[in-house]
């Protein structure tokens, strides 16, 4: 069995000698662009005035639909993409005279590797084909005509293909880029999921296919397929003839692309898979909302941002607010990531460290802890509660080969869009912390060999206002 995964996991962890040791720094004439487009094909609009969804945010992770307002394909991927994808404000460096965009699927370090593709087949008013989301303008390309749906293997009216481009990670972050990559994935499925199912639609992944045929089939050349999307959507006739890729032109992201042999070696390991891991489906129970007016879902992720910092005074948050995140965590069934807590101001809560919900396992201030094991990011100490996702690497490894290392990243990702959300629409703020001392967390936590690795880190609470933010 190949363990690739675990000599990349080795050499991609974070030590204070590898921090020192370190000379890279961040080439910024040679950044990638942000946004990738598809020249010489056709562009199509997506309405504007598409239906708001109706549904509360703490309705849709409780895993209920929403009403189908969106009477057409049209409108559906509008709403649908509008709520997941799409451009949601800007930020401005005025000591670099520099603007850039955030979107409504969080990304690490801003640097969005992940890419939306999509297929339709017998959507309303559509036509049947393959298309790739410009969030830089809400419209589509068109990259083919016909049916696309049938060659990717999973069903559904609208099928996404999620693929990475992992030199946006890694002009920041070098080799442990690949598991950022991977967390925004998680992001990604997470933020479609909710948004289809806020827009009254079932949706479902699948992890299990053959990589380099998707490829092929989409016509992409440096974007990795990592996760099939499919759902249903607004249903209309199938009008699909003779399946015709008409290709585009993929714009060049930077003058040079710097190439990681670690991330290299361990993609080629996953792209092995074996089986084919459960349809995921979120079903959660959560405390019910005390007030009529809970945010709107719409709202919600729109408006989700990742704290800069937190304000670590007095400010708190309520016993059932920290019960809502961990019930928003929480997947039926055999999840392969367990969430460590760090409570630092939660009322009625002591301060310490637990486990399995709220299993105390160290009493005390973990605010230093907190920080130390994340770099030193103050954040993870200052805000009300951390966490600490720990993935069951050997077992996921073993069911799934290398590929699995994936599944553990797109689940703590998912996790964290779930957090995101929940934050929001309770009245405080999340960010996902994707740097910490790998070793020492475990040694913190006393793991025993083989009881976990941690995979990311992630901190919820009332943030500082950050100046720089527009929109």
């Amino acid at each position: 069995m190949s363990e690739a995964w675990r000599r990349y996991h080795e050499a991609t962890k974070h030590t204070p000698e590898k921090l020192r040791n370190n000379r890279h720094f961040l080439d910024w004439k040679n950044m990638p662009e942000p946004f990738r487009h598809y020249e010489g094909v056709p562009v199509l609009d997506l309405p504007a005035d598409a239906p708001v969804p109706v549904a509360g945010a703490l309705e849709v992770l409780r895993g209920e639909a929403g009403a189908r307002v969106a009477r057409d394909g049209g409108a559906f991927l509008s709403q649908l993409l509008f709520h997941a994808a799409a451009v949601s404000a800007t930020k401005h460096v005025p000591s670099m005279g520099y603007r850039y965009a955030l979107r409504v699927n969080p990304s690490s370090g801003n640097l969005h590797p992940t890419e939306f593709h999509f297929a339709t087949l017998g959507l309303a008013g559509w036509p049947d084909g393959l298309y790739h989301y410009r969030p830089s303008s809400h419209m589509v390309e068109q990259r083919g005509r016909g049916d696309f749906v049938t060659g990717m293997g999973v069903e559904g009216r609208v099928v996404f293909v999620l693929t990475s481009i992992a030199w946006r990670e890694a002009w920041k972050y070098q080799s442990r880029a690949y598991r950022y990559c991977c967390h925004d994935i998680g992001h990604a499925w997470e933020a479609l999921d909710e948004s289809a199912r806020a827009c009254g639609y079932g949706a479902w992944a699948q992890a299990g296919f053959a990589d380099d045929a998707v490829a092929e089939l989409m016509g992409v050349e440096d974007e990795w397929p990592m996760l099939l999307v499919g759902m249903d959507g607004p249903a209309g006739e199938v009008s699909a003839g003779e399946r015709e890729l008409l290709g585009g032109c993929a714009n060049r992201l930077s003058e040079e692309v710097v190439e990681y042999p670690l991330i290299e070696e361990m993609h080629k390991a996953t792209k092995v898979w074996r089986g084919s891991p459960a349809e995921s489906r979120l079903r959660v129970r959560l405390p019910a909302p005390r007030r009529a007016d809970e945010m709107p879902f719409a709202v919600a992720v729109r408006q989700r941002r990742s704290a800069l910092d937190f304000r670590g005074g007095g400010e708190t948050i309520t016993r059932e607010q920290l019960e809502t995140l961990l019930a928003v965590a929480a997947r039926d069934g055999g999840g392969f990531v367990e969430l460590w807590v760090y409570v630092h101001r939660v009322d009625g809560v002591e301060p310490g460290l637990y486990r399995r919900g709220m299993e105390m396992v160290l009493s005390g201030d973990q605010r230093v802890a907190a920080a130390g094991l994340s770099l030193g990011q103050e954040l993870a100490g200052n805000s009300c509660v951390t966490f600490s996702m720990i993935a069951d690497l050997e077992t996921l490894t073993a069911l799934h080969g290398d590929r699995g290392y994936r599944y553990a990243h797109f689940e703590a990702g998912a996790i964290g869009q779930r957090l995101y959300v929940a934050s929001e629409a309770m009245g405080f703020r999340s960010t996902g912390i994707g740097a910490f001392f790998d070793d020492a967390v475990h040694r913190y936590l006393d793991l025993e060999e083989g009881g976990g690795q941690v995979v990311y880190h992630f901190g919820c609470g009332h943030p500082v206002k950050d100046e720089r933010l527009s929109g």
